[in-house]
């Protein structure tokens, strides 16, 4: 009410609102690319709410492809979708659809590409309507699940990046640490420091994708929630009908394409044909032991450093007991200088003038004497070198 008696409108305070609201809806939502089975993309500027509806997850698992919050390397699969946090890659991939997050990084468009390529089947070619047909493991490699296509080219790309950055690393690792054994310099060590500290970060990045593939390849329940397009078909085949589950089609050669994959993707055998999941784990170990190799490297690189600063030890202290033998023996020869500098009469002293050239003589030949006893000793106790 103002102060004429007159009501106010409530409309600028609802447009506040109404702002305010609008703005946190914009610093909530977040960039996403929704890529389809035919590789068609499309960008979303959604928030968390939106992809919780589209995709049926919870909260907490959204939370782990936050971008400000450091959660390790994850590989979960749920009723309706697969949550995918490798590194760059935060990816959400259900039985028909991937979602990724941040589709303008630099290091996310080459995924995107490759999503494109691949999620759409490579051909279409019809197989016998017999088993072992000339055209069955044709149309095995064709169809396989869209979930497992999006799910490879995740593996491979994440893999790829960690090889890549683990080359980079190598190529300048090896000639800084060349130099350093050349010629051990402040602005060598700084620089051997910070490639050990990218190295040690990349190893942990490295280590944490391994470990989350060989955890996910070791239970089976975890595998089989992956499986998205058989749960799909499972849930949906009570609709057709009664009697016996008939998730398969009619086709026996879709059949045996369904269970080639479930075969290679919920177990590792061994046939020639299972080993996809088991070659991703061996990439990640390749470069891990490239970096354990580098690793390596660098201990000995140190190694070497303390043997050279450990010898350059040893001829400091070689040089300060020479020098603390000589001091001993220049003692010697001053204290009997400061004898007969006393203002103290010898009768023997008397009408003899030659007596001080021979105890300057004789004093001298005896420290000299004395140092090389000194110096002598300490070869023979391995104390010096010879």
């Amino acid at each position: 009410m103002g102060r004429d008696g007159s009501v106010v409108p409530a409309e600028p305070p609802q447009q506040a609102a109404a702002a305010a609201a609008s703005k946190k809806k914009t610093q909530s939502s977040r960039s996403w690319i929704l890529l389809d089975s035919n590789g068609q993309g499309t960008v979303l500027d959604v928030d968390k709410y939106a992809i919780m509806h589209r995709v049926q997850i919870h909260a907490r698992d959204l939370r782990i492809l936050d971008p400000l919050l450091s959660y390790p390397s994850t590989i979960l699969g749920r009723e309706r979708a697969i949550v995918l946090n490798l590194e760059h890659i935060k990816a959400i991939i259900t039985a028909e659809e991937v979602l990724l997050r941040d589709p303008l990084d630099e290091n996310v468009i080459p995924v995107v590409e490759e999503l494109q390529r691949r999620l759409p089947l490579a051909s279409a070619v019809p197989a016998k309507d017999y088993p072992g047909g000339p055209n069955d493991e044709v149309g095995e490699e064709d169809e396989s699940p869209f979930e497992f296509r999006a799910l490879e080219v995740a593996l491979e790309a994440i893999c790829s990046f960690l090889a890549a950055r683990t080359t980079e690393l190598e190529t300048a690792a090896y000639p800084a640490l060349d130099e350093l054994t050349s010629k051990i310099s402040s602005r060598n060590l700084d620089r051997v420091r910070k490639l050990k500290s990218a190295m040690t970060r990349l190893t942990g990045r490295v280590q944490k994708v391994r470990d989350e593939l060989e955890q996910l390849l070791d239970d089976d329940d975890d595998m089989a929630d992956l499986y998205l397009s058989r749960k799909l078909a499972g849930a949906s085949s009570p609709l057709s009908g009664s009697g016996a589950p008939n998730w398969y089609p009619a086709s026996p050669t879709i059949g045996s394409k369904i269970s080639r994959a479930s075969r290679a993707s919920l177990t590792i055998r061994g046939d020639e044909n299972d080993v996809e999941e088991l070659e991703m784990l061996l990439e990640i170990d390749g470069t891990l032991n490239k970096l354990t190799t580098l690793r390596e490297y660098i201990d000995d690189t140190e190694d070497y450093i303390n043997i050279q600063l450990d010898n350059h030890r040893n001829q400091l202290i070689q040089l300060e007991l020479f020098l603390s033998s000589g001091t001993v023996c220049l003692s010697i020869y001053s204290l009997v200088a400061a004898i007969f500098g006393m203002n103290i009469p010898y009768s023997w002293n008397e009408d003899h003038p030659y007596m001080f050239k021979w105890v300057v003589i004789v004093a001298g030949a005896f420290c000299a004497f004395l140092f090389l006893v000194i110096v002598s000793y300490a070869r023979h106790k391995g104390l010096v070198g010879s």
